[in-house]
């Protein structure tokens, strides 16, 4: 259950122009961060290529908001609260159906802290791709894009299947040339055309948090698309990554769950899609000496898990 609401200047959000230029959405999915997300909502007001929509899909969140989405009424803004957390799975998946049911062009998809620079959706609509994605930087102009550049399913001495991204591989933003092809991705500043969605479907909710974004992107990728990094599309990402010390935490149990979904699902041989149960038995032996029961019990918890999302999901739009 959901309460939707519109707001701002937007009278009904539709996603036909009539003049053959093609329409936006942006989807932001939030959780208790109101001043986070209060600072998106003024980095996407200040877009030179204005969105036709901006769906902000707030999981039950229990703080002010609420009262942070009703002060910004100078966005076409959609408001979709959810009765209860879904992730940033569940809630990326509620907005783009939201979205494209409206029959947008293309849909922006953004966490709720980053800040978009004030050029860069336009020079993300300017390109002619099905799949775009910014470029990230920190608060100190550093270069954090970790969208993978090598993401490898296919050899199963290969621990890590993300093998290079595009912050190890050029280091710095103005190394990058004009593009850089990703194979997986962020769901931070990520444009995606409609056709796609009709193609390999929406994003999975199952996943609640964590590698959503990278099977979304595996199925594009399987289904011939192409993804791009775009060098001069800057998106400032407010906080440092924290995740990779949290294996012993309910994080933890997603992070171990939904990698070994993903290589149940796409791994290229048998060797590879074992590869869950080795790591598993790894993190169990080594317990005693790193990670503990909690992280040893997250890894048994994620394999078992893991093993009721291998179906990958079908490519039903929704109905429009």
């Amino acid at each position: 259950m959901s309460d939707v609401v519109s707001t701002g200047t937007s009278d009904d959000g539709r996603g036909s122009t009539g003049d053959g230029r093609e329409t936006v959405a942006v989807v932001v999915v939030t959780y208790n961060r109101a001043d986070l997300v209060g600072r998106t909502l003024d980095g996407l007001a200040a877009q030179t290529h204005q969105p036709d929509a901006v769906i902000v899909v707030d999981n039950a969140s229990t703080d002010h908001t609420r009262a942070v989405l009703e002060a910004h009424r100078g966005l076409p803004l959609q408001r979709i609260h959810l009765d209860s957390n879904t992730g940033g799975s569940g809630g990326f998946r509620a907005g783009v159906e939201a979205a494209y049911d409206q029959g947008f062009d293309r849909i922006w998809l953004m966490d709720d802290d980053v800040v978009p620079a004030p050029d860069c959706l336009a020079v993300l609509m300017a390109q002619d791709e099905a799949c775009v994605m910014a470029v990230r930087e920190d608060t100190r102009g550093h270069l954090v894009e970790r969208a993978a550049t090598d993401f490898d399913l296919s050899h199963p001495w290969s621990v890590r299947p993300k093998r290079g991204t595009v912050e190890t591989t050029y280091r710095e933003r103005d190394a990058m040339p004009d593009r850089v092809e990703l194979h997986n991705v962020a769901f931070e500043g990520f444009l995606v055309r409609r056709e796609v969605f009709a193609a390999v479907g929406l994003p999975d909710e199952s996943f609640f948090i964590f590698y959503d974004d990278v099977d979304f992107a595996l199925r594009a990728r399987r289904a011939g698309y192409r993804i791009w990094a775009v060098r001069d599309a800057v998106l400032v990402r407010q906080l440092d990554f924290d995740q990779q010390h949290a294996l012993d935490t309910w994080k933890g149990y997603y992070m171990y769950r939904n990698l070994f979904a993903v290589h149940f699902r796409y791994g290229t041989n048998p060797l590879v899609r074992a590869k869950p149960y080795a790591i598993a038995a790894g993190v169990v032996a080594l317990s005693p000496v790193r990670g503990g029961k909690a992280e040893a019990g997250n890894v048994i918890r994620a394999i078992r898990g893991a093993r009721g999302m291998r179906s990958i999901p079908g490519s039903t739009p929704p109905s429009r």
